[in-house]
Parts: structure tokens; sequence; C-alpha cells
């Protein structure tokens, strides 16, 4: 397996485009994305676990019910969440894909990403939709990768190339996510897709697996969005040999796809609104697993502690303070915790109590833009690790005029 270059359009049979059509007002900003198959594709999607969810959410749901889908259209600027004819509006989408490039329209998956509460106008869509569909191209991931962003300041995109059964396959994805991120199932919109062959069921069952390691490990803000949703479609052009049940292929499968959600969950923390850090939260040594997720995970989402990194201050107090309220069973004599980036390692806690250290070595270490939090729990087999990013004062300036 191999990192190569590219996003949703790397694996074969996938061509995308993303245009401006005048949904958001900056007509510099694209948005609105379209990824199609050239020939359906098993699918398989999770979903926030908010209970207010877009409308597009319910649609996605219903069309991919029979794991079939073909075809991926995404806005960004309005979430149509909360919406009267919220529903109607998204099938909508789906007909306008069907009729631009005759997938049906009961094969589509339809998201939003951007403000709640606002009417979505069809018109846009509607207008922009011949020149969406006829620029679809194999070298149109970047364009859809960048439509699909709202307050991310870097498109999210990642691609692997992998063998199954002596079959070279590849699969590529993008994200959209800065703000408003602390999934319970999954993170922002993701979008993958993989020319592998396999089928609905083990797709979803790679996919619900991955999330409790990744997506669900990632936390910007503390905020559940109403829009979250993972998808991956698999159009089995590669030529391997179905995967149907566990085994060594469906493994390679899982490695293949656990390197894009890992990029993508260290793409979306570091790019964090207003983040200036990304932070990686790593904790060996657990009695059990869910001790090893609760502990790294409420590390990254403390705000104190958060703050501490922002500022470059060693304050590993707050490391333990995280850890003692999350609710791990854990036994506080027995943490320790170093602290590491590209200047070097410290350590600062050893058995639940303060060691000596240098404060200056210790600023050199936070001060760089990523931060490694490594926490041993004790000398149990089970280990987690947790994405996240430094809380600024951009944080505050981004959200206090998001929507005006």
């Amino acid at each position: 397996m191999k990192m190569i270059s590219g996003g949703v359009c790397v694996a074969q049979g996938f061509k995308a485009n993303g245009i401006h059509c005048g949904i958001r007002h900056n007509r510099t900003k694209r948005d609105l994305a379209l990824i199609v198959s050239d020939v359906p594709a098993k699918a398989a999607a999770v979903y926030t676990t908010n209970l207010v969810k877009g409308a597009p959410l319910t649609v996605t749901k219903n069309h991919i019910a029979d794991g079939i889908a073909q075809a991926i259209i995404c806005n960004s600027g309005n979430a149509n969440t909360c919406n009267a004819n919220g529903i109607e509006i998204a099938e909508a989408m789906s007909v306008l894909v069907e009729n631009a490039t005759g997938v049906k329209a009961s094969d589509v998956v339809v998201a939003s990403t951007g403000v709640i509460g606002q009417p979505l106008s069809l018109d846009p869509i509607q207008k922009g939709m011949p020149e969406l569909a006829a620029g679809l191209s194999a070298n149109g991931g970047e364009a859809a990768a960048e439509a699909i962003m709202t307050t991310d300041t870097v498109k999210k995109e990642v691609a692997v190339e992998f063998t199954l059964g002596g079959k070279t396959c590849r699969m590529g994805g993008i994200a959209k996510g800065s703000g408003m991120i602390h999934p319970n199932m999954a993170t922002m919109l993701v979008f993958i897709t993989t020319d592998a062959a396999i089928s609905s069921q083990m797709l979803h069952m790679a996919l619900s697996t991955d999330v409790a390691s990744t997506f669900n490990m990632t936390s910007v803000d503390g905020d559940t969005s109403t829009n979250d949703m993972v998808t991956v479609l698999a159009n089995g052009l590669a030529g391997n040999e179905e995967i149907t049940c566990e085994g060594e292929d469906f493994t390679a499968f899982m490695q293949a796809l656990n390197s894009i959600t890992v990029s993508l969950c260290r793409s979306i923390a570091g790019d964090g609104e207003g983040a200036t850090k990304l932070l990686e939260c790593s904790a060996t040594g657990a009695d059990t697993l869910e001790a090893a997720r609760i502990s790294a995970k409420s590390v990254i989402c403390s705000s104190l502690l958060k703050s501490a990194m922002f500022g470059a201050d060693a304050n590993w107090g707050r490391v333990l303070c995280a850890i003692g309220y999350s609710g791990a069973d854990v036994d506080v004599s027995k943490i320790s915790v170093k602290f590491q980036s590209a200047k070097g390692e410290i350590e600062v806690c050893r058995d639940g109590a303060g060691v000596p250290f240098s404060e200056e070595k210790a600023k050199e270490i936070l001060l760089e833009k990523e931060i490694e939090i490594k926490l041993t729990l004790g000398d149990g087999p089970y280990s987690a690790t947790a994405w996240g990013c430094d809380l600024t004062y951009d944080y505050v300036k981004i959200n206090g005029d998001y929507r005006t």
C-alpha cells in the first residue's frame, strides 16, 4: 500500500467537478460539487447522532437503503437544515442530477453544509447543473474538494493505492470540516471513492468499524453538527474478486480505508477554525479500549488544555484534570504525560505526579505546529489516538459573525 496524489477521482470510473452556482455570495468560492461513477457502486454511509438532522441526510439514507449509489451532489453555504421544504429541495437536487447525467435520482447521495435554518433555493443549483455536469472529468477532484468548503482554509483530499487478490486498487477521499466538529459517529462531510469490489454489507462493516477509532476521535470545538456524514462508494472496476466476508482482502481494504480516514482526521483537526496547531493525543497502557478512547478524547476536548497549547504553556495539570473528569476507568497514580513535537520530547508527569522539567525546552516543543500529547495510563494492552487543535482568539472572531 502506498499514498498517492489526488482525491476522489484516483479510482477507476470516477469523475467530479465543482463550480460556483450562486448559493454563496462570493463568486470566487465554489459552492456546488458533483461526483459520479461510470457504473452503479456499492454504498455505505454513517450519519450524525444529533437529533436535529439536515434534510439531505434523510434523503441519502433512503436512497442508499439498497446499498447502491452512483453519484454524490453537495452544496456549501447552506445546510438545508430546519427548513419546511428541506426534503423537497434535497429530492429535487437528485432529480437535477438524473436529468443532467442519467444517474437515477434514487442512486444519488445528497449533502449540504453551511448555515442552519436558512431557506435553500433550488434556482442557482438548477441553473448551474448544466455547467457542473458538462465539466465532469477525471481531473475534477480538486474542484469538488474546493466546492464543499465553508470556513475551511485548505482543501482536504488524500489517496492511496493498494492490492487485492493481485489487482491494483485505488481509494481517494475529500472532506469538509473546520468548525462544529465533535462527532459521535462521523464528522462533517467526507466522501470516499474506490474501485475495489466489495459487498455493501462488508463496506458498511468496514466504515462503521473504522469511524470508531478515527472520526469519532476527532474534535475541534465540542459541537456536533446537524449535517455530519461519511459516505463510501465502491464501484468494483479494479476487477478484484468481490469481498464478501472477513479475511486477508478485507483486512487490506480496512488498512487502506484507515489510511484515508486518519489522514482526513488530521487535516480536519489541523484546520480547525482559528487553529494554529494540530493536537494528537495518544493513550497507551489502558486496561480497556474504552478507557483509552475516553481519556484521549477528553484531553483534546478540554478548552483549558487547548488554550494552554495555543500559549505553548506546558500546563500538564490540565491533562490530568481532563482525564479525571472523563469518566474513564483509570488509576490516576499510574498516569504519565509527555509532550512531543519536531523539537523533541519532554516528560512532565510520572505516576500521577509532576517531575522536574525545563520550562524553556517545553515551550520550544510546544511552539511547533504539530503537538503530540503522550499518555501512559498503566501497563494494560489497549491504546487509542484522538485529534484536535488549539483554541485561539480567532475561533471566537470567526463564529461571532458566522451567519451575518
